[in-house]
């Protein structure tokens, strides 16, 4: 089987259980009828016609926060995603247009950025930062921008050498005007695979901090239930974890690994790293 086979299988499979996870997300409220946050039935109740994974120590249905658990991801990498890759053309790309002084800062900014160790540095800013899942997904974003800035920067420096980006400034094309009409869409491959590749780190990001205790302790969302049911004694002596650690924990894993089949499979086509090797 050759490479590519191998990787459009990759992308199919990807697609597949993203597909899933979106369609649970959107038909949430249809495949359960209890509130998330609402108080459904007793403690710890095992697995059941009216609770289908029985219930958490408070006594939230725990199949309904698992299914509202993939709106909580699916926002969560989303925004986180799109917030990265939008800062790292800023950082990027703008300013290896311009050169100069503003190249020469940014670029240095980035290497700072990078020297920095990201785990460490997400759960300090997140806990200092509040209980606001925002204030979780801007930090998050904020760790990604260095090294999706380095990837676009890169690719900017060779595009700006190119003839059609010399006439386009020649015949007095601003920055702005010369990164809108052909920088961004040179660089929208790279932007786009940046994107996947981000959102998937996103989804487990927040959900290792949220395991962590880092931010809303009031919300609904997978790493939450994970922190919860490990802080219940009870679980360590009985089958509950196979109802309330095994659904979020599978399902952080086949979200994240479906963001992460998707952006191999779409590396091929949109590296031009690929296009040369090949």
């Amino acid at each position: 089987m050759s490479s590519a086979t191998h990787r459009s299988r990759l992308l199919h499979v990807g697609l597949t259980l993203l597909g899933v996870v979106v369609l649970v997300a959107v038909f949430a409220p249809l495949l359960s009828s209890h509130d998330p946050k609402a108080i459904s039935g007793p403690a710890l109740e095992s697995p059941s016609a009216r609770h289908w994974l029985g219930t958490d120590n408070p006594g939230h249905d725990i199949f309904t926060q698992a299914v509202f658990g993939a709106r909580v991801s699916l926002a969560v990498g989303f925004i986180a995603g799109s917030l990265t890759m939008l800062a790292a053309i800023l950082v990027g790309v703008l300013p290896a247009l311009t050169g100069g002084f503003a190249d020469r800062s940014a670029s240095r900014a980035v290497v700072v950025l990078l020297a920095l160790p990201g785990l460490p540095l997400i759960v300090l800013i997140g806990s200092l930062a509040g209980d606001s899942r925002l204030s979780v997904i801007s930090v998050i974003a904020f760790i990604g921008i260095a090294p999706n800035a380095r990837i676009l920067r890169a690719q900017a420096l060779t595009l700006r050498q190119r003839g059609y980006i010399t006439a386009a400034r020649g015949f007095g094309g601003g920055p702005m005007y010369v990164l809108r009409r052909h920088l961004v869409p040179g660089l929208a491959p790279l932007v786009v695979v940046g994107f996947v590749n981000w959102a998937g780190l996103a989804i487990g990001l927040e959900a290792g901090l949220a395991f962590l205790g880092v931010g809303d302790p009031t919300g609904v969302s997978w790493g939450l239930m994970l922190n919860r049911a490990l802080n219940e004694q009870s679980i360590y002596f009985s089958g509950m974890w196979t109802w309330w650690v095994l659904p979020p924990g599978l399902a952080i894993a086949l979200t994240v690994l479906g963001f992460t089949f998707v952006g191999v499979g779409l590396e091929p086509t949109f590296n031009p790293r690929w296009l040369r090797a090949t």
